[in-house]
């Protein structure tokens, strides 16, 4: 069911950005204006965290649902599937998606680190990108801008 945004203003309206995000209205610029970006961080004192590997890093936790989630997740895609909203494919990176939400295979709702999550995202991702299917989305997207049901 994904929708793309084809302006900023529609971007912001779906929730896809923020009223205060920046917005480059010419492409050759994109380099410039994010390399700008980052200045205006840094000459306002932005100090980025310290990555969760290092010693002595806050790690964030995050909570998880586990099968709580999971099991609601699979039906709802079970159900987009079978009305026709989403092809085959679709409820194969759906449930993907959800794995990550929920945690992975987690029986219970707990907190989680951050790289815990980073790591089935990762898994998810690299697991995906091995798959024709996805290739051929992620070709057609980059050619013709629009997303592929494949």
């Amino acid at each position: 069911m994904a929708k793309v945004g084809t302006s900023a203003e529609e971007c912001r309206d779906l929730g896809y950005l923020r009223r205060e995000d920046g917005v480059s209205m010419n492409r050759d610029r994109l380099v410039a204006d994010a390399k700008e970006a980052a200045l205006s961080l840094v000459r306002g004192g932005y100090k980025p965290l310290a990555p969760t590997w290092q010693e002595g890093a806050q790690t964030t936790q995050i909570k998880v649902l586990g099968e709580q989630f999971l099991a609601g997740a699979k039906l709802a895609i079970h159900m987009m599937l079978r009305g026709g909203y989403a092809s085959e494919y679709d409820a194969h990176v759906g449930r993907k998606l959800a794995n990550i939400l929920a945690g992975g295979a987690l029986t219970s709702p707990q907190l989680v680190s951050e790289q815990y999550v980073l790591d089935l995202e990762r898994e998810a991702f690299v697991s995906l990108c091995g798959e024709k299917k996805t290739q051929e989305r992620i070709a057609h997207t980059l050619k013709t801008g629009k997303p592929l049901r494949n």
